[in-house]
């Protein structure tokens, strides 16, 4: 909202790994605009966009699939919600888009998934990128006994909700190997 407010005409794109989760990030976008005094003016809203009468719009977009949310350009802010969980293709879609704006930026928010992935190798690349962490047993609003309940029921769950560690592929059921040795590619194909 900040970036809609103070850039008239700007673009920002919401987008989260599924339309749904794009849609609640909107509802809070939302409001925060209804708390604003003055009152902004708004031309246009719909469930999933929105545009103020400066021009300035937010788009929310779904992240499963690279191919719908291509066709906006140089947007003020490109905003990923769980980035974690939002396909690489989808991230590598959204670059283009930052090449006719030359103040544009993106925001990777998101809880870590496992060690791979366009937000893992941002997180522990080297870059540009600013990082911040805050783990939930940090947050004065989270009950220290409901976290340790959680902690004693999947430690290593906990570990990658609430402290901020990317899991491993060998914290999984199946490991790759395994997965690996499921495949077989030297048959014969069925001829009908």
């Amino acid at each position: 909202m900040h970036t809609c407010l103070y850039r008239p005409g700007a673009l920002v794109l919401v987008i989260a790994p599924s339309q749904r989760q794009s849609r609640e990030l909107f509802i809070k976008i939302m409001n925060f605009l209804e708390r604003l005094e003055p009152p902004q003016a708004t031309e246009e809203e719909t469930k999933l966009s929105l545009m103020l009468a400066n021009g300035s719009r937010v788009v929310t977009l779904p992240g499963d699939n690279s191919r719908t949310i291509r066709g906006y350009s140089a947007p003020a802010l490109v905003l990923m919600d769980e980035a974690a969980f939002i396909a690489d293709e989808t991230f590598e879609a959204t670059i283009p888009m930052l090449a006719a704006s030359q103040s544009g930026r993106i925001v990777l928010m998101s809880t870590p998934y496992i060690a791979a992935g366009f937000f893992y190798q941002i997180w522990h690349g080297s870059g540009e990128w600013e990082r911040y962490e805050l783990k939930t047993t940090d947050c004065p609003r989270v009950s220290k006994d409901w976290l340790a309940q959680r902690k004693h029921e999947d430690p290593l769950r906990f570990a990658r909700e609430y402290e901020c560690e990317f899991g491993n592929p060998e914290d999984s059921l199946f490991t790759a190997e395994m997965l690996d040795r499921m495949v077989v590619s030297n048959f014969e194909p069925l001829h009908l």
